[in-house]
């Protein structure tokens, strides 16, 4: 009789047995940006998902015509998921705990040079590896 009764109560446990749902929700001005968590592309802003760790994050978002935002963001886990409350929280409260986040970006639009900008530059190169010998100091002819 004990072994059932132990039996059953580890049942009920595993059907009553909480969670965590963890989500990060990611937007951006403009929309339609490309993010990377940690590294690993997850979606185009406004998007959700799921985390697994509680730490820091390095977020990239890219979009054609605008600078590329690269940054970090810290999720500090709450109390109920700090050693050993993290215990009783994951495994024995009925029903599931929603821990969501959210995060908003303002993206800058890309500055193109101007036109002379690049040729001071590309002339400045130039320079630099003529003095350095890289290239030759004259070009050969069509005829050569």
């Amino acid at each position: 009789m004990k072994r059932l009764t132990a039996i059953a109560l580890t049942i009920a446990l595993a059907v009553l047995a909480g969670c965590v749902e963890k989500t990060i929700k990611i937007t951006s001005q403009p929309s339609g940006a490309a993010v990377y968590l940690n590294d690993e592309e997850v979606g185009r802003t406004p998007t959700e998902v799921s985390f697994k760790f509680y730490g820091d994050y390095g977020v990239i978002l890219r979009k054609e015509g605008y600078q590329t935002l690269q940054t970090h963001r810290k999720i500090n886990a709450p109390w109920y998921q700090l050693p050993p409350v993290d215990v009783f929280a994951d495994l024995f409260i009925p029903g599931t705990i929603y821990d969501r986040h959210s995060w908003h970006f303002e993206m800058a639009l890309q500055q193109l040079p101007e036109q002379q900008d690049l040729l001071n530059r590309a002339e400045e190169f130039r320079q630099n590896a003529l003095n350095a010998g890289a290239i030759p100091a004259t070009q050969p002819s069509a005829t050569e």
